[in-house]
């Protein structure tokens, strides 16, 4: 089973890639976040016509997240529990039956939170809280669980081309890299650094100054996986090729396939 995230940053900008992308890869679960739409005008034909059930959890010009996956899931949560006033579309849950057991996959996409020092950055932590409040009940019930999503966090220096221009981002902020470890401590795993501990390994490269070209990027978008999951970890990797596709998005597709 191939289970991948791609904040596709608009999907009715980038549904021709994505679609390629689709039939290409083939992946059993996809998670997308910044998909930029309504639930009712997100663009599913395309999408449903290459064999796909699609979940969305929409909003207008902003935000967004959706589930496409081979099987129709058992069930949907489309909200992060913690916060009932919060109206940002972020999060997207959904249960699957994996050979007899429960997997259960999750598309999120944590705030920003830029600038620091500024209710957004207060946000981003508080989000950050929820999210690991969430993880730790969901790891009680002893599944299969999978936390994929574009989480703005740069782990590791080694996660940055140049760390120093991040500085003074929320990204790379102690805060921010304190709140994602101890989310790994609850027993998760980054299933690309289970598979790979190689350098220049990124995900997002931003339009500017030619980020691209020049390999000037950053690591991410992260799957975050569940003891029960680990065990069943085949390998991991980025599809960094669809960067150079006409009209792409700054992030690129990662992968993890479970046995």
């Amino acid at each position: 089973m191939i289970i991948a995230t791609w904040n596709i940053n608009g999907v009715k900008a980038r549904i021709e890639g994505l679609t390629a992308w689709l039939a290409a890869r083939s992946p059993d679960i996809a998670c997308l976040q910044e998909i930029k739409s309504v639930d009712e005008t997100f663009p599913r034909e395309p999408i449903e016509a290459l064999g796909y059930h699609v979940e969305t959890h929409g909003q207008k010009g902003f935000n967004g997240v959706a589930l496409l996956s081979k099987q129709k899931p058992l069930s949907i949560e489309p909200r992060l529990p913690g916060d009932t006033a919060d109206e940002h579309s972020r999060f997207i849950e959904g249960v699957w039956d994996f050979n007899g057991q429960t997997l259960r996959v999750a598309s999120l996409y944590l705030p920003n939170g830029n600038p620091i020092g500024t209710e957004k950055f207060t946000y981003k932590l508080a989000w950050m809280d929820r999210l690991i409040a969430h993880a730790k009940q969901s790891l009680a019930r002893e599944e299969m669980l999978v936390l994929a999503g574009d989480y703005n966090v740069i782990p590791e220096p080694a996660d940055a081309a140049n760390p120093a221009v991040w500085r003074d981002d929320a990204l790379f902020q102690p805060e921010t890299r304190a709140a994602y470890r101890r989310l790994l401590n609850l027993g998760l795993a980054d299933g690309l650094r289970a598979s790979t501990d190689a350098a220049g390994t990124y995900t997002f490269w931003d339009y500017q100054a030619g980020a691209w070209q020049k390999n000037n990027g950053i690591r991410i978008d992260h799957l975050l996986l569940s003891p029960e999951a680990q065990v069943q970890l085949v390998s991991a990797g980025i599809d960094s090729h669809v960067r150079g596709w006409e009209k792409p998005s700054d992030h690129v597709p990662v992968l993890i396939e479970l046995a």
